[in-house]
């Protein structure tokens, strides 16, 4: 039997004295007084001031097999990745529809022999790695085997959001300085997986126009159910058109009261011209 299987079948309580964050005689404490007066355990304990709801929602996602990820506070992901530490969070439910319409629209009906998906946006600034980091963990957190590639070689942010080394990475595997073993995994319980940039080359867009790059996204396209790419924004460089073309599906991102039309236009203009699938489009609200 798996930790996680053990973890459903054991109570609350159970969970948080075998974590170290309630006493045995203080969980007897807690289960008497939640019987008097007729409450939850999570809400007993809260009453007594032993547990914070912080402490709940980490026992209950143990026993539900639901990760959740540590914030940064604690050593852990940035406070900008909700969907990882607060998936309870109501700013959650919108990527959780962004991801309902990208399984159903893409990954359900896609013919397309790699589940690639790169997200884009016309410039800086408009929450393009936000975006992946998020809908990757919440694609993760129903089971898909999902892998972020950091491809902004130039500036890159996926390292210091996840709060992972970013000394080795997608540069050094380019070059033959690394292998497969520079993924990192987020969580022992969470199927996410992370390719960082590494370190900044002179000459990113050769590196990402290399034959090597198409092999070793077909790869890793083998191994995951969707990766994620996060690439530079268009305004600054023609990288993100390139890894566009070579996956072969969009994402585009846009940020309310930021993003020029213009700008967007061209964008969109040029991933039509390269004969990109653009599976829908987003519009960041912060």
């Amino acid at each position: 039997m798996s930790e996680s299987d053990r973890d459903r079948g054991r109570t609350l309580g159970a969970i948080l004295v075998t974590q170290g964050r309630l006493a045995p005689a203080d969980a007897a404490q807690v289960q008497q007084f939640a019987r008097k007066n007729g409450m939850r355990f999570g809400e007993a304990a809260q009453r007594l001031n032993l547990l914070t709801q912080q402490d709940i929602d980490v026992a209950l996602a143990h026993q539900f097999n639901y990760p959740v990820l540590a914030r940064s506070a604690s050593g852990g992901v940035s406070d900008e990745l909700v969907a990882g530490y607060n998936p309870q969070s109501e700013s959650v439910e919108p990527l959780r529809a962004l991801r309902s319409q990208i399984v159903l629209r893409w990954l359900g009906q896609s013919s397309e022999s790699r589940r690639v998906l790169t997200v884009v946006s016309s410039e800086r600034g408009e929450g393009r790695s936000w975006i992946t980091a998020n809908l990757a963990i919440v694609l993760a957190q129903i089971g898909y085997r999902t892998l972020i590639i950091d491809t902004d070689l130039r500036h890159s942010r996926q390292h210091q959001l996840f709060n992972l080394p970013s000394s080795a990475g997608l540069s050094a595997l380019l070059t033959g300085r690394a292998g497969k073993e520079v993924v990192q995994r987020v969580h022992p319980q969470l199927r996410l997986f992370v390719l960082a940039a590494g370190a900044a080359p002179p000459n990113p867009q050769e590196l990402l126009g290399r034959p090597v790059f198409d092999l070793v996204l077909s790869t890793f396209a083998n191994q995951y159910d969707v990766v994620l790419l996060d690439t530079p924004a268009f305004s600054e460089t023609a990288d993100g058109l390139l890894l566009a073309s070579i996956s072969g599906a969009a994402l585009v991102v846009t940020r309310r009261n930021h993003t020029k039309i213009a700008s967007l236009h061209a964008a969109v203009q040029n991933l039509n011209q390269s004969g990109v699938n653009i599976i829908g489009s987003v519009m960041n609200a912060c």
